[in-house]
């Protein structure tokens, strides 16, 4: 899972520190701090907060599905040798 929160839209609401506190955090009245690479044990916790945001500020990229990548995703075969 990968997060982007577009800090120029943020207007420290904090509705997403509430929801999940172990991702996001407010650093003084304004400043959100934040881990772009949270564990998949904060997926739950995310989707609220992403949900929650007034001003839909935070992208969350692998929030529906695993972080893995299927086996052979991304690769280009050729039979021709």
């Amino acid at each position: 899972m990968r997060l982007v929160v577009d800090l120029n839209k943020c207007q420290g609401y904090a509705q997403c520190a509430f929801l999940a506190p172990g991702v996001f955090t407010m650093h003084g009245e304004e400043s959100l701090v934040y881990n772009p690479r949270p564990g998949t044990e904060h997926r739950e916790r995310v989707a609220r907060a992403v949900a929650a945001c007034p001003v839909q500020a935070i992208t969350a990229e692998g929030l529906d599905d695993t972080d893995e990548e299927p086996v052979g995703a991304g690769r280009e075969t050729s039979d021709a040798h």
